[in-house]
């Protein structure tokens, strides 16, 4: 499903919402349109606009810094780029690198996204155990950064967006 970017009233990005939940705050006075997409558009009885891209919120809301990216089955396979660390096959799975069952936790670190042969093939070791070995290291995107990758944006086009090497 597509999504629209919300902004605060101070352009600051917030998150992404769905393009219903978009219309919806846009009819109820709650945002603004700030771009759109004049080719598809949301019509009924008395409603006809299009569809939301971008909106800003028209009240500002306060929003807790947040130093960190939350962690998520979504997000990690975005960060990915929905590809096998293995293999570079088209993952579907989320594979812990110390596994779960071992004290492994649902981090940034610990996990990549993996296809089912290759996490089935790796079951519970370690990529090192198994003999696998990973085609990129896994990093823990900025809140920016995996804002963006939530957005479709490629990382690779960005890459003063990534993690420096330092």
């Amino acid at each position: 499903m597509r999504e629209t970017l919300v902004l605060n009233a101070t352009y600051q990005p917030l998150s992404t919402v769905s393009r219903q939940r978009a219309v919806v705050l846009v009819l109820q006075d709650k945002a603004v349109v700030e771009h759109a997409d004049e080719r598809r558009r949301f019509r009924a009885s008395r409603v006809d606009v299009p569809t939301p891209r971008v909106i800003r919120l028209r009240r500002y809301v306060k929003v807790p810094f947040r130093q960190r990216a939350a962690w998520s089955r979504a997000g990690l396979l975005s960060r990915d780029r929905h590809t096998c660390a293995y293999c570079g096959r088209r993952a579907t799975t989320v594979d812990h690198l110390l596994p779960r069952s071992r004290g492994g936790q649902d981090t940034w670190l610990n996990t990549v996204a993996a296809c089912t042969t290759d996490n089935q093939r790796k079951a519970d070791r370690t990529p090192e155990e198994a003999g696998m070995r990973l085609l990129r290291e896994p990093f823990e995107p900025s809140p920016s950064l995996a804002l963006a990758l939530a957005l479709g944006f490629d990382p690779d086009g960005y890459p003063e967006w990534l993690p420096s090497a330092a």
